[in-house]
């Protein structure tokens, strides 16, 4: 299985959009900052996740956030009321 997220940065508010097999993993290595795009706006949590079957539907969907990303769409995907 292969998860999409979202994470917020504790630090800015800003947010990081990725996939992966192993979120717990992933989610460890962005607040250890091994990971160069996320180190400086350290730490992370994660908002928000949804599960694939396959790796190319969750990059397609990691794409399409990350079009979206700042939109509306977006905001009411993070944020359900």
């Amino acid at each position: 299985m292969f998860t999409v997220y979202v994470l917020q940065s504790l630090k800015d508010g800003g947010y990081y959009i990725g996939q992966t097999e192993s979120i717990s993993k992933r989610l460890s290595r962005h607040n250890l900052g091994m990971v160069k795009s996320t180190a400086r706006r350290r730490p992370w949590k994660v908002i928000y996740t949804e599960t694939f079957s396959s790796r190319a539907l969750a990059i397609q969907r990691e794409r399409q956030l990350k079009r979206q990303k700042g939109g509306d769409i977006f905001r009411k995907i993070i944020h359900p009321r």
